[in-house]
């Protein structure tokens, strides 16, 4: 056999195994696919294959794959290229205690769980998607309690009255260029932020644009989202129709509009910066009562914060009037040893904070007790903090057997700072005018299987406002003078 015949056939073996490989990959994860796509790449550059032989091989594996698909008894369509099941189960111990300003304690002891179970993956032509249910109805929180429905009216014991299941995500993306990527839906949080701003359970309804490029070690995004914050009906009522039939105002829906400029910077394996100031303001007025109402944060007399029909704005704890919030988030990531370690915090002023707080003063005139003045410096928020170990445990956003982390940050927001429906609703119980610590430890029994302790403390900041904020862990409790927390958690993993 000579040369030339000699390396026709080695280069037609090759591209035999090429293909056998990648058609193995199709009956495997999408990872092995990837492999497999990476080795073809590697045969290119040798000059092995050409590209022409190389997408030629591509387009038999994917064909295999499909004829394999399409082959099994659960029929899926061929526009779907992976499927892949994601969510955690949460087994919880909770305490949450308070002190009110006339000094009396109140507490809450309850046993909980959690269910996220759902679907994602890739779509052909570099779309994705992704489906997941959740328990519980609350956007900040998919925990239920053990042993609540029994409560008046009574249901019986172990009833089913509450433990439905309701979409926590459900979203449409696509990877437009290596530069951009689009999402639209209900969907995982676009932003890089804190506990600060938003509560991780929240997963916004919108759409959002993210970009990134490099330079070397210097890699620059940009997120821009646009999400409904409520949608009001009707938007435009019709002047005929009485106003109690929906009739009376116009009613423009409010959105939430996101940017965010940012920059990580990698000095070494070990060692990047990055920060992303970040900038959030509200369009639309919502409907005539709740939202648009001007924020008032304060509570009633004794600690309580009843319903008053002859003052509505006694209970509005929920306004969004006023908030114009520039937020930069920040985290620098090394080793200690073997370990990963973080140093992480968050700055927050709204920049309109001193109306926000000049309107509150003003409703709270209609209050049994108004407030001595206006205070337009509570305007500001902080949070500073460190993080040891196996970085995400915590969270149970990665789980390895034997491993570990330790966090914990301090945290001040004051009363007119920032959005209280978004904020976190367990430290410091989606409050503002509170300051104090977060710890917790988590350590992954086995892959997969997290066990957490969470503690938190907090105070009241300024003595002359209410704890303004509404949460339904321990509602109708303000102002709040301390405040703490306890949880247990048993985290499986999937």
């Amino acid at each position: 056999m000579t040369r030339s015949k000699q390396a026709k056939f080695r280069r037609a073996a090759t591209r035999a195994t090429a293909a056998s490989v990648l058609a193995s990959a199709a009956l495997g994860a999408s990872a092995q696919a990837q492999s497999s796509d990476a080795l073809i790449n590697v045969l290119v550059k040798k000059g092995i294959l050409t590209e022409q032989e190389a997408q030629s091989v591509k387009a038999e594996a994917e064909d295999t794959q499909t004829n394999l698909v399409s082959a099994s008894k659960w029929k899926i369509s061929n526009a779907i290229k992976d499927i892949g099941l994601f969510g955690d189960l949460r087994f919880r111990y909770e305490y949450r205690g308070v002190e009110t300003v006339d000094n009396q304690l109140g507490y809450r002891q309850r046993f909980r769980y959690a269910l996220r179970a759902g679907i994602k993956g890739d779509l052909f032509d570099d779309f994705y998607y992704g489906i997941r249910l959740e328990t519980a109805s609350n956007p900040r929180s998919p925990w239920v309690t053990f042993g609540d429905e029994t409560s008046y009216p009574f249901p019986g014991p172990f009833s089913k009255t509450n433990d439905g299941l309701g979409i926590g995500q459900v979203f449409l993306g696509w990877r437009a260029a290596d530069w951009l990527e689009l999402t639209v839906g209900k969907m995982p949080n676009p932003m890089y932020t804190t506990a600060l701003i938003w509560d991780t359970d929240i997963n916004p309804e919108g759409a959002a644009e993210r970009f990134k490029h490099s330079f070397g070690n210097l890699d620059l995004f940009a997120t821009f989202g646009q999400f409904l914050y409520q949608d009001t009906n009707p938007d435009q009522g019709i002047p005929t129709i009485p106003s109690f039939m929906g009739s009376a105002l116009n009613q423009s829906d409010v959105f939430l509009l996101a940017w965010q400029v940012g920059a990580e910077l990698k000095f070494n394996h070990d060692l990047a910066l990055k920060i992303a100031p970040t900038l959030y303001n509200y369009t639309g007025h919502g409907q005539s009562a709740g939202f648009p109402g001007p924020f008032v944060g304060e509570g009633g007399p004794g600690g309580q914060n009843f319903y008053d029909p002859s003052k509505p704005s006694w209970i509005n704890q929920s306004g969004i009037n006023n908030l114009l919030v520039f937020d930069v988030p920040g985290e620098l990531n090394f080793k200690i040893g073997k370990y990963r370690a973080r140093l992480f915090g968050d700055f927050a002023v709204n920049l309109d904070g001193a109306a926000r707080a000049q309107a509150a003063y003003l409703a709270s005139q209609t209050l049994a007790t108004p407030l001595l003045r206006a205070y337009p410096d509570d305007n500001k928020a902080y949070q500073a903090g460190f993080a040891f170990g196996n970085l995400g445990l915590v969270y149970g956003t990665t789980s390895k057997k034997h491993t570990w982390e330790a966090r914990t940050y301090w945290q001040h927001t004051e009363q007119y700072a920032v959005d209280v429906n978004l904020n976190d609703s367990d430290f410091f119980e989606g409050r503002g005018n509170l300051q104090g610590i977060y710890t917790a430890f988590a350590y992954s029994i086995t892959d997969g299987i997290i066990g957490t302790v969470r503690y938190g403390f907090a105070e009241k900041i300024n003595p002359h406002l209410g704890t303004g904020g509404s949460n339904q862990d321990m509602p109708q409790i303000n102002p709040v003078n301390f405040y703490n927390l306890v949880q247990l958690d048993l985290t499986w993993r999937f």
